[in-house]
């Protein structure tokens, strides 16, 4: 069992920045790919970021490469997602969430087995 709790965001201008942390409870966190995912009001959850396990191999959504950063403190149980650059089309809540031991990151929500609560992410311009 994971449980997953983020905090970070806010409200930020456009060209602004914000890391977005996630808090892991749970033996196997070490063990688990993570995820970022978001979802606008009135769209479907989206993917933004995913790394495997052992946080070497990273992949991004299209909409947020060169800008978002995926990364994992194994010894904190945190994940986090650094934030520049950001756009208004940025706004959304933002999940984390963890797949089960040892698989590799993913992009596809339903490859998730544990989800935090969100977090609100409002870009202003």
């Amino acid at each position: 069992q994971v449980q997953l709790v983020e905090s970070g965001g806010g409200w930020v201008q456009v060209g602004g920045s914000l890391r977005l942390s996630c808090a892991a409870s749970g033996r196997t966190f070490s063990r688990s790919a993570m995820g970022w995912f978001r979802q606008a009001p009135g769209a479907d959850r989206e993917f933004v970021a995913t790394i495997d396990w052992r946080g070497g191999r990273t992949y991004y959504a299209d909409s947020v490469k060169g800008r978002f950063t995926i990364s994992r403190d194994n010894a904190k149980n945190t994940v986090y997602l650094q934030m520049n650059s950001l756009k208004p089309e940025d706004t959304a809540v933002y999940y984390c969430a963890a797949r089960g031991e040892y698989a590799s990151g993913a992009y596809r929500s339903s490859e998730y087995d544990y989800w935090g609560q969100g977090t609100q992410v409002t870009v202003s311009s």
